[in-house]
Formats: C-alpha cells, structure tokens, sequence
C-alpha cells in the first residue's frame, strides 16, 4: 500500500515538477509587478493572470499527457485541458492533472486499436485527424462535464482549508505532512496538493502560506543539528555535512533517513512543523510561487516582500523547537542507534511488511546482488534513484561520481533519475531502502544497492570496490 501511495504521488508531483522553472518565473514576475510588489507596473502585471489560468495549466496537462502517451498523449492532454480552462475562472491545475492523463490514456488506446487496420501511406492522415478529432471532443466534454466536478472540488477544499484557517488550526496539518514525508511523499505533497492552492491563494491575495507548509526547512535542521550534539557514530560524524545540503540545498530528502533510524523524532518534526506554521500565520507570512528545492535560499528569493522577518521567526521557531525536542529523545527517551542498526532493522522490518521473497532480494541487492553480479566487465551505467530525480539522486550521483573517479574508474557513466522511471541500460542502481520495492519495479534487471545515509554510505565504497 505504502509502494502505491508513493508511485501515485509520484505520478502527481511528476506533472509539476519538470515545470518548475515556469513557476518560478511567474512568481518573480508575481512578486516585482503586482500592485504590493517590489517595482509595481500595471502593464507587465498583465502576465500574472494568463500565466496562472492558462500558461501553467497546459504545461502541467501536457508533461501528464506525455508521461501516458509520450508526444501526441502531450499534445492532446493541452487539447482537452483548454475546455476546463474556459469552462472556468480559477486557475485549473487539479483539472489539468486530471484532464491532460485522461486524454493522453484515451489516445493510446485509440492508437492501439488502430494499429494495425491502417492502410501503408495514410498513417499520418490518421494520426493527425484522430489527435485534432479526439482532442475537439474531448475539450467540450471537459469544459461540460469535468470543469462542474473540478469546480465543485475546489469549493469543498476552499471550505475545508477555510475552517483550519479561520479557527487557527492550520499547524495541525503538520501531525499529517510530517510523517508523510518521511515515506518520500513530500513532493506529491508539496506539489500535487499545496501548490495548486497556493497557486490559487497568490491569484487572490498576492501571496500563500501553502507553499511553506511543506517547504519549511526549520524542522529537519532541528533534528541534524540535535544528532550533531547527540548522535552516536555514523549518524553523528554526516549530520553536519547533512544539515548544511538540507538547509542551504534544499534536499530535504537527506534528513529522512536520520528521522526512520529514530521514529520517535516525528514527534520533533511535527512539533516544529506546527509551531513555523503558527508563526507563519501569525506574521501573515507568504510566498508568491512555490520554492523548489526547499532551501532557504529559494525560499528567500520566493518571498513576498512584506513578509521577510515574520519568514525567518517561524524558520528559527521551527528549528529551535525540534532541536530541543529531537535532542531530549536521542539523549533520554530514544534508543541509541546507529545507521547501521537502522538498516539491519529495517531489512527486518521489510521481511514483515514486504514478504520474505521481497526482503530477502532486497538484501541480498544490497550485499552487491546475486544477478549477474558487479563486476567492472558488466557494468557500464549506474544509476542512482530518488522520488522526482532532481534531489538527493543528483546528489548521490555526484558523490559516487568522485569516489568512483578517485580509484581510476572514468568509464562507467553515473546518471540521476526519478525511481519510477530507471533507463532499461543501466546495470546497477542506487537507491534508498524505502524506495528499494519501486526501483525494482522499474528496472527488475538491475542490481540494486540500497543505502540509508546519502552522504555517507559504506555501500558506495563497497561499490567501488566491487568495480575496482
């Protein structure tokens, strides 16, 4: 169920993440020109309204559409996305998630049908007039049917966030983002589900909280920073180095490790999570896009110009109560643990969870796999995998990349991709161990490694030498 939960929100934030640049731009643009921003110009705030409503929609339902059904799945996922636009007057970025798949996985099975009952040299008249028919019908239909039940969504949530805001109870989301996170669910969080709000919110009031309820450094650097002071071993000697690349980096991904060796940190994370965001809201603290990586570097530059201190109160709040928290469990009320204890646990815990079979392939993935085992004759692409690809995978990637370089290997090719979609050409992936069951899902031919500390795992020299 978990592997589910993750491959679906995976499939969300996949649909936003690519885009991201977009939507930086159009916050930029958003923070400078609007009538409160930095250089206020009526006509270059012109762009906010149609970059929002229609530029970043099509994007998000053609990326959706391609990811189905590649180029054409692309074309007429922007297609039918055009109906929901104009069949509504809010920006429709859960409609395009919805809409720009749909059609694309209509498509396919139309192609598929098709195959093979077209005559040789009207394949392009086909092709054509199917994509330019199917996408025509399917913006009416979108515009008639999908934009009521979209619209209709969007007024509950506007409801439901509404009550959590009126009556102050918006940090008690974090009892939910938290934890979720940690399963690597935070990009489907951030970008599947508070992005699209606060997207909305920043049309309205020039800026959004929603887009820091995910993205708040403040908790994770609490809990680094207490393993720097009272961590044992391994834990203790990388979460220096660690909480410099979460903080300043924005890879939020590489405290999840040190919060899964200890569960009972989550009571730190969401402690610190709720206090940022009860700060947050009583500064009336806002961002105008959301800020991709998590850094505080992007959130700075992605913050609403009134809001500055009231940003770095509830980031220093957020720090300093999971700091505290997170240092009275690792000293008192917390097992000591090393990340090595944690892997051996999880393996364990991935017997009962997963099935035997499983965790019995996943470990011997790890121990450098019984395939056709790592040799440097058979390995020419290794890939390291993380959620979206664009983290603590290109990261990863760059550390093996030097290890692998410091003992004379220059010929295997080191790349970063998302999990859910590994190239069937690379020989080994590196992975963390909660994403171990998807990796072998979408590359089953590869060996796998599953690591635990992405800075400093003892698999990436037994790696190298293994290659060596």
């Amino acid at each position: 169920m978990k592997e589910k939960v993750q491959v679906f929100g995976r499939f969300l934030s996949g649909m936003v993440m690519p885009n991201i640049g977009a939507f930086i731009s159009w916050g930029l643009i958003t923070a400078l020109f609007i009538e409160t921003g930095w250089m206020p110009n009526a006509t270059l705030a012109k762009m906010v309204g149609p970059m929002s409503q229609m530029l970043l929609p099509l994007l998000i339902a053609y990326t959706g559409g391609k990811v189905v059904h590649d180029h054409r799945g692309g074309v007429i996922g922007a297609i039918a996305t055009m109906g929901v636009i104009v069949g509504a007057d809010i920006p429709m970025f859960i409609g395009a998630m919805v809409v720009g798949p749909l059609s694309a996985w209509i498509l396919k099975k139309f192609d598929k049908w098709a195959e093979n009952k077209v005559k040789a040299g009207f394949e392009m008249l086909v092709n054509n007039f199917s994509l330019g028919i199917l996408g025509a019908l399917l913006a009416v239909l979108a515009m008639y049917g999908v934009t009521p039940l979209v619209s209709g969504l969007n007024s509950v949530m506007e409801a439901g966030v509404g009550f959590f805001v009126d009556h102050g109870l918006l940090p008690l989301a974090s009892i939910f983002i938290e934890p979720a996170k940690v399963l690597f669910l935070n990009n489907a969080i951030n970008h599947g589900i508070l992005s699209p709000m606060g997207i909305q919110q920043v049309e309205e009031l020039g800026k959004s909280i929603f887009f820091l309820l995910e993205a708040n450094p403040g908790p994770g650097l609490g809990v680094l920073l207490a393993y720097c002071i009272a961590g044992k071993g391994n834990a203790k000697s990388t979460a220096p180095g660690a909480a410099i690349i979460h903080f300043l980096g924005g890879i939020h991904e590489i405290y999840f490790p040190y919060i899964l060796m200890n569960p009972l940190l989550l009571i730190a994370t969401i402690a610190g999570g709720a206090s940022g965001i009860f700060c947050f809201s009583l500064f009336n603290v806002g961002l105008t896009a959301p800020a991709a990586p998590g850094s505080i570097i992007a959130i700075l530059m992605m913050c609403e110009r009134h809001s500055y201190l009231g940003l770095l109160i509830g980031v220093a709040v957020a720090t300093v109560v999971s700091f505290f928290i997170s240092l009275f469990i690792l000293r008192f009320a917390g097992k000591d643990a090393s990340l090595e204890d944690a892997q051996a646990k999880k393996d364990s815990m991935k017997k009962e969870s997963k099935g035997i079979a499983t965790a019995e392939a996943g470990n011997a993935a790890a121990e450098g796999g019984q395939k056709n085992g790592i040799s440097r004759a058979n390995v020419h692409k290794i890939a390291f995998a993380c959620d979206a690809g664009m983290g603590s995978s290109a990261m990863g990637a760059t550390v093996l990349k030097k290890k692998l370089t410091a003992a004379g290997i220059t010929d295997i090719e080191v790349i970063h991709t998302p999990v859910s979609s590994i190239p069937q050409d690379v020989q080994v992936v590196v992975t963390h161990q909660e994403l171990g069951a998807r990796a072998a899902h979408s590359n089953p031919d590869a060996e796998l490694v599953l690591i635990t500390n992405f800075l400093g795992a003892p698999e990436y020299d037994t790696l190298v030498d293994k290659l060596r």
